[in-house]
């Protein structure tokens, strides 16, 4: 049987989001997918639900819901304001609505964006094999369009008889990051990597770069010291996921899930998904590093995120 949450207030940015859209960028189409994806990983893990099932991303907050039947929710991610029936509730736990209970959430703190997973995980229509929404593409989420979640909307889902693990259950401590310290984000060099001078290369390691504010799901801005390339025209190539495009005010941007498929800028290298995932949790203004990382380093770290996923505490 299925049952419904309502929404009562969307907040700014609220999207229901999967593992992502794979095997049609050669469509011109992008992947879309959590830009987190550790924290909506844990979210699906505190419900027992398989990878890749639906969850919400809410990006600042600002979300209220209610319950038309009895279920079991997850949140995860941004330090936020959590209430349910106007009673604090601590984040990046599993927790269990009754019918006609209210969940609202505050704005976000030292963080951009929360995880809300049901247990089962919620229902929607694929559009090319995933419900993940893009909305440059007008594709996914709940509705098939590309929408965001709107007051008045209604987010399917079939509960579970059980849930397992049983509930409650907390994130293990090594799965809590601190978003209130400076990152440093792992950057695999790119083929292009050698076509910067030294100078560049040296600041793109050792300086703090700043957030501009004009980022969004299909990139992020950075402002700091200009990177100088040799390279005065390249053939538009396709870009990955993480892909640090410097274009010719040496201000580099770095792709994240919603991006363009194909790109003309020289590229510093790319940022790992874990790197990706930290990056997204990051606030306008907020100062980050990179860091140089091999790829192997990069697949290892990967594996253990996803071998953590299957371990019970």
């Amino acid at each position: 049987m299925q049952s419904f949450l309502t929404i009562i207030k969307p907040g700014p940015l609220s999207t229901l989001q999967d593992a992502g859209r794979v095997g049609v960028r050669h469509l011109g189409i992008s992947q879309g997918g959590p830009t987190d994806l550790q924290a909506w990983a844990w979210s699906n893990w505190l419900l027992g639900n398989n990878w890749g099932s639906p969850a919400l991303e809410i990006t600042l907050g600002g979300l209220t819901l209610v319950a038309e039947q009895a279920c079991h929710l997850a949140l995860c991610g941004a330090e936020i304001q959590a209430h349910v029936n106007g009673q604090p509730l601590a984040n990046n736990q599993a927790f269990t609505l009754a019918a006609g209970d209210e969940l609202r959430l505050g704005m976000a703190k030292c963080s951009v964006r929360a995880y809300l997973a049901v247990a089962g995980g919620f229902i929607a229509k694929p559009v090319l094999g995933s419900v993940a929404c893009v909305m440059r593409d007008q594709l996914g989420g709940h509705l098939g369009n590309g929408t965001k979640l709107a007051a008045g909307d209604k987010l399917i889902f079939s509960a579970p008889k059980q849930v397992r693990p049983a509930l409650p259950r907390r994130l293990p401590k090594h799965a809590l990051p601190d978003y209130a310290v400076e990152p440093t984000l792992d950057l695999i060099p790119g083929a292009q990597f050698r076509f910067f001078d030294d100078v560049s290369l040296l600041q793109a390691v050792t300086q703090s770069w700043r957030l501009d504010p004009r980022s969004d799901r299909m990139g992020i801005r950075l402002q700091g010291p200009a990177l100088h390339c040799s390279i005065e025209t390249l053939i538009s190539e396709s870009l990955t996921l993480g892909a640090v495009q410097v274009p010719p005010n040496g201000q580099p941007i770095i792709l994240l899930n919603d991006r363009q498929t194909i790109g003309g800028y020289p590229r510093l290298g790319t940022l790992t998904p874990l790197a990706c995932a930290r990056l997204a949790q990051c606030q306008p203004g907020q100062t980050i590093r990179l860091g140089i990382c091999t790829a192997s380093q990069a697949q290892a770290q990967y594996r253990e995120f996803r071998a953590a996923l299957e371990r019970q505490p």
